[in-house]
């Protein structure tokens, strides 16, 4: 009996473990091939834990109302069932795509956050294409990001028989976070936006107009049903890359009870004049910034929710100002050293 409890902890824990830190009208069904599900014990497993949502994502939802700390990972209850049989057909060749696609995805977070955009987002690409650089729908959406030739074009990308920039992953990352930011503009809402970067504008606001709601869940049975599942998609994959939710997989409205709201984004100067630099260890923004002689406001502006990820995940995608991040290069031990003494100190009663 021990035995088969291990075997169940380990297959949930690795389902959803985070292993590291870190288009108008692209027509394309999901990319990832259906394939037969796992036989044998192994599906048996899974098939077990999936029975029981409380049980499957028993990490992903809030424990009371005033955990607002966990609130960025939970699950919407009319997700479940499809996150679940997307975890089942899906989580092997994610989960691969992990380790292979891992260049990609640091490349496309970098450039995302440069726009001011999450950079979870990334897992957009992940359902419109594989991250396939040559991907082409039947509708004729190409690249990463599955642009069409209008929209290609309207941001900044050069499209002909010569010279298609629809699959350059940079180019085409920067362009996608350019049209993002114009659809979020008219949103304001992480699933719209998500909702018409796959079936266009046009669908959304119909939806919008038939339900008299701008809630995504409430509107989304007047969305053509590829929009909708794109949706759903881009949530269970952040869930099976990450091993829980963010920004993007809430309405608006669940987004107002999460501190990391993402309102304080960066002006293009600020962006212009900052750097951005992984690093791993334990630090403490409260001492980090200090040594930095920087006003943790303004740390927490330029590094949202930075002592939990660092704590999570054991590395961060650190952004500051050009100066301060020169002198954080000098002083970076110093600040590890302090960091751990702190963290290591003995609690006073």
């Amino acid at each position: 009996m021990r035995l088969v409890k291990n075997f169940l902890f380990h297959i949930v824990s690795g389902l959803l473990a985070c292993l590291y830190p870190e288009v108008a009208g692209s027509q394309q069904t999901d990319p990832l091939p259906t394939t037969q599900r796992d036989t044998g014990v192994h599906n048996e497993a899974i098939k077990k834990t999936l029975n029981d949502p409380r049980r499957a994502f028993r990490d992903l939802f809030v424990t009371t109302p005033t955990d607002v700390e966990n609130y960025s990972i939970q699950l919407n209850p009319r997700a479940i069932s499809f996150v679940q049989d997307y975890m089942l057909r899906h989580s092997r060749q994610l989960e691969q795509m992990k380790g292979w696609g891992r260049p990609y995805f640091d490349m496309m977070q970098e450039i995302l956050n440069a726009h001011g955009l999450p950079g979870e987002l990334k897992y957009l690409a992940v359902i419109e294409s594989d991250l396939r650089s040559f991907a082409l729908s039947w509708a004729g959406a190409v690249g990463p990001w599955q642009f069409m030739p209008g929209t290609a074009r309207r941001m900044g990308l050069k499209v002909s028989p010569y010279l298609d920039e629809r699959t350059d992953y940079y180019k085409s990352t920067h362009a996608a976070a350019r049209y993002l930011k114009e659809l979020f503009s008219t949103y304001g809402d992480w699933l719209l936006v998500i909702a018409a970067y796959n079936g266009g504008v046009g669908n959304v606001d119909h939806a919008i107009r038939k339900s008299g709601s701008r809630n995504f869940w409430d509107l989304q049975n007047y969305l053509p049903e590829e929009s909708r599942n794109h949706v759903k998609k881009f949530i269970a994959t952040h869930y099976i890359m990450e091993g829980n939710g963010g920004i993007t997989t809430v309405t608006k409205e669940e987004a107002k009870d999460i501190p990391e709201k993402g309102k304080n984004i960066l002006s293009d100067a600020e962006l212009q004049n900052s750097k951005l630099q992984t690093i791993s260890g334990k630090y403490n923004s409260i001492i980090l910034a200090k040594n930095i002689m920087m006003d943790i406001a303004s740390f927490n502006r330029y590094n949202p929710n930075f002592d939990k990820q660092i704590a999570v995940k054991g590395t961060f995608d650190l952004r500051l100002p050009a100066d301060k991040m020169d002198t954080f290069n000098t002083k970076k031990y110093q600040i590890l050293e302090e960091s751990l003494r702190l963290l290591l100190a003995p609690v006073s009663d």
